[in-house]
C-alpha cells in the first residue's frame, strides 16, 4: 500500500508553518542525512526533493528549499544558542492529495484547504509514492483531446513529466538559461514533442532564428527562409515581406533612422509621401500633374469624393511604388499652395537625406527580400506572405513541414528588429481579422530565440517596432490563438513587461546572480526557494513552473538524437587549430559569397 504513515520514513516534526513554508527540526537520531526502507537508500533534504505529512486521510505534500543548522537561525535573529546542532529543513507547500485505494490512484490538487499543525510529523516520500503523486497530478487534468506534451522526467523517478500545451503556449511561456545550460536543445526537444504528439497534428509555428541554427534540427519538418538568399541558393527559400506591409510608422523608421532630432523634421515628408503613394495605388487620387501656373495637384479619381482622400488609413497595408514615394518627397515638397517654392537649406537637407537613406536601403542586395519595387504583376499578395508563414506554401501536398524558421543572421539590429516587427504585427493583425471559429482552427506559436534582441529591457530605438508589436502579443495573444514562447540566455536584459506575462517558465541553469534574482521576480512567491538550485543544475536540468506543470519540479528535459539537435555547438579551438591556415582560394570562395551577397 501507498501513502501510509510508515514511522521507518519519519524524519522529523514541524516546529513552524507560515503561509506557504514549513519549518521541519529533523530527529536527533538522525546519524546520518538518509534512510533505508524496503532495500531503498532514501536521501534527506535534497534540494527540490518531496515531502509528506499526514492530515488524516489527506496527504499534504512539500517541496524542499533549505536545509541548516539551529544555530545558523539564532545568529540571523541575534539570539544565542550554544551547542544546538539541530537541523531544520524548510519547504515549500505544493498541494495536497487523497490516495483512492480502490482506483489505485492518488486524487491529487494544487494549493490546500487545511494547514499542517506543529509538532505533526513529517515523512519522505518513496519511489513508488512520487510516481503515484506526478501521475496522479496528470490525471486530474481536464477530459476532451489530451493536452499533455511529453517534454522530460521528472529528477529522482523515471516518471513522464507532461507539460499542458493550451497553458504551456496559450498563455506564454519562457525558456531560460545561460549559455551551454542546453536551452536551445530544449527548445528543439519540445518543438520536435509538439511534431510526433499525434496523428493529424499540423501545428503552426514560426521561429525567429538569429543565428541560423535550427534548421539542422528540423530538415524534415521545416520551411526555412532566409532574410536573403546566400551565395547559389535558389530564390525559393528567401522570405518575402515587402516594404509596403510596413506600417507607416515602421516605414517612417527604417527610411529616416534612430536620431530624434531628424525624426522630428521629417516624419511629416514621410507620411505625406506614403499617403499619397498608397493613394495613387489605391485608386483615391490620381498621378501628380502639372498646371499651366507651374504647380502641381494630384485630382481625386472620378469615383471618389475629398472624404475618401480625408479617411484614408494610410497604415493599411495597400501596396504603393516606391516611385511614387520618391517623387513625392522631391517633387511636391518644393510647392506650397501649388506654387514652387524655394526650400532652404534646412529643409532641402533633410529631404535629401530621405532620399539618400532610401537609395542606400534599395541598393543593398542583403534587404532585397524587402525592398523590390511593387508590381502589380508579378508581387507577392498579402495573403501569399501569410501563407509563407503558417498556411500551406509550396506544394500543396507538402503538410508536414508544419515549422517555418525565419533565418535573420547576418541582418543588422535595425533591419532584424523591424522584420520581427513586421511578421509579428502581420500575424496578429490578420489573427485579429479571423472570427471565433476559425481562431479554433489556427492558433499560432511564436517562438523568439535571443528575445533580449528583440523586446529589451531598454528603450534602444533599432527595437523599437519589435517591442510594440511582441508587447501586443504578450498582452493580448492568447484572445486570438497567439502564443509565445520567449528564448533568452540573458532574463534580466528581456523587457519586464513581456516576460511577466509568461504564465510558464521552463528555466535551466543561470549563472549570473543578476538573472536569478530577476527570474525569482516573476515566479510565484512559494516557489522562489525553487531558483536557489539554478546555478547548480547540469546540462538539460530544468526547474518548471507555471501554470502548464503539473507540480512544480525538477526536470531533466529528453535527450534528443544529434540531428534533431540545433546547430548550437561552440568552435572547437583546439581541434580547430590542428588544421593548416587557409589558401588564398580558400579565403576567395568565402569573399566571393560576401561581395556577391
Amino acid at each position: 500500500m501507498m501513502f501510509n504513515v510508515e514511522k521507518d520514513l519519519c524524519i522529523g516534526r514541524l516546529i513552524e508553518v507560515n503561509g506557504t513554508f514549513i519549518k521541519v527540526e529533523l530527529n536527533t537520531d538522525l546519524s546520518s542525512l538518509t534512510k533505508s526502507f524496503k532495500g531503498r537508500v532514501y536521501s534527506i533534504g535534497q534540494m527540490a526533493s518531496i515531502i509528506k505529512i499526514h492530515f488524516g486521510r489527506v496527504v499534504i505534500f512539500c517541496n524542499v528549499s533549505l536545509l541548516r543548522m539551529r544555530s545558523e537561525i539564532s545568529l540571523e535573529n541575534n539570539t544565542v544558542s550554544i551547542g544546538d546542532d539541530s537541523r531544520i529543513l524548510e519547504a515549500e507547500i505544493i498541494g495536497q492529495g487523497q490516495w483512492n485505494s480502490r482506483e489505485t490512484r492518488l486524487d491529487f490538487s494544487r494549493g490546500i484547504s487545511l494547514y499542517p499543525l506543529p509538532q505533526q510529523s513529517v515523512y519522505l516520500m518513496t519511489h513508488e509514492e512520487l510516481n503515484a503523486l506526478y501521475m496522479g497530478a496528470e490525471l486530474t487534468r481536464e477530459t476532451g483531446v489530451n493536452p499533455l506534451l511529453p517534454i522530460g522526467t521528472y529528477v529522482g523517478t523515471n516518471q513522464t513529466c507532461n507539460a499542458d500545451i493550451n497553458k504551456l503556449f496559450g498563455n506564454h511561456c519562457a525558456i531560460l538559461g545561460s549559455t551551454g545550460s542546453g536551452k536551445s536543445g530544449t527548445v528543439a526537444s519540445i518543438l520536435h514533442s509538439i511534431l510526433s504528439y499525434g496523428e493529424n497534428v499540423f501545428p503552426r509555428i514560426i521561429m525567429i532564428d538569429p543565428h541560423g541554427e535550427y534548421g539542422k534540427a528540423f530538415a524534415a519538418n521545416s520551411h526555412v527562409f532566409k532574410a536573403y538568399s546566400e551565395f547559389g541558393e535558389t530564390e525559393d527559400k528567401q522570405i518575402k515581406v515587402p516594404y509596403w506591409l510596413m506600417t507607416s510608422d515602421e516605414f517612417r523608421s527604417f527610411v529616416i533612422g534612430k536620431t530624434e532630432q531628424e525624426a522630428t523634421s521629417q516624419n511629416n515628408i514621410v507620411y505625406e509621401a506614403i499617403s499619397y503613394a498608397r493613394m495613387v495605388q489605391a485608386g483615391i487620387i490620381k498621378r501628380l500633374r502639372s498646371e499651366s501656373n507651374g504647380g502641381m495637384i494630384a485630382d481625386l479619381c472620378d469615383d471618389k469624393t475629398e472624404m475618401d482622400r480625408l479617411n484614408f488609413n494610410r497604415d493599411l497595408p495597400t501596396p504603393f511604388a516606391l516611385e511614387d514615394f520618391t517623387f513625392h518627397i522631391d517633387i511636391i515638397q518644393g510647392y506650397k499652395n501649388g506654387t514652387r517654392t524655394p526650400k532652404s537649406a534646412t529643409e532641402r537637407s533633410s529631404i535629401e537625406s530621405i532620399l539618400k537613406k532610401l537609395r542606400i536601403l534599395r541598393s543593398n542586395p542583403q534587404l532585397n527580400f524587402m525592398m523590390a519595387e511593387y508590381n502589380e504583376a508579378t508581387s507577392i499578395k498579402i495573403s501569399t506572405a501569410i501563407s509563407q508563414l503558417i498556411g500551406k506554401f509550396g506544394d500543396e501536398t507538402d503538410i508536414d513541414k508544419n515549422i517555418r524558421i525565419v533565418d535573420i543572421s547576418g541582418l543588422p539590429n535595425e533591419v532584424a528588429g523591424l522584420l520581427t516587427a513586421m511578421i509579428s504585427r502581420l500575424i496578429f493583425e490578420y489573427k485579429i481579422r479571423q472570427d471565433r471559429s476559425q481562431r479554433e482552427k489556427d492558433p499560432v506559436l511564436l517562438v523568439f530565440e535571443e528575445a533580449h534582441r528583440y523586446v529589451p529591457n531598454t528603450g534602444e530605438a533599432q527595437y523599437k517596432e519589435a517591442q510594440q508589436a511582441i508587447r501586443r502579443i504578450a498582452k493580448e495573444g492568447r484572445k486570438y490563438g497567439i502564443g509565445l514562447m520567449l528564448v533568452s540566455q540573458r532574463p534580466s536584459d528581456v523587457e519586464k513587461t513581456v516576460l511577466s506575462q509568461c504564465c510558464s517558465w521552463i528555466i535551466l541553469r543561470l549563472t549570473n546572480s543578476s538573472d536569478q534574482n530577476y527570474v525569482s521576480s516573476f515566479i510565484p512567491d512559494n516557489l522562489v526557494g525553487l531558483t536557489k538550485l539554478l546555478s547548480s543544475l547540469t546540462r538539460r536540468e530544468a526547474i518548471f513552473v507555471g501554470e502548464a506543470c503539473a507540480i512544480p519540479s525538477r526536470i531533466m528535459i529528453n535527450k534528443l538524437k544529434s540531428d534533431q539537435l540545433p546547430d548550437s555547438s561552440d568552435i572547437d579551438f583546439a581541434k580547430g587549430w590542428a588544421n593548416e591556415p587557409f589558401t588564398i582560394e580558400e579565403i576567395d570562395r568565402v569573399v566571393e559569397k560576401w561581395i556577391v551577397n
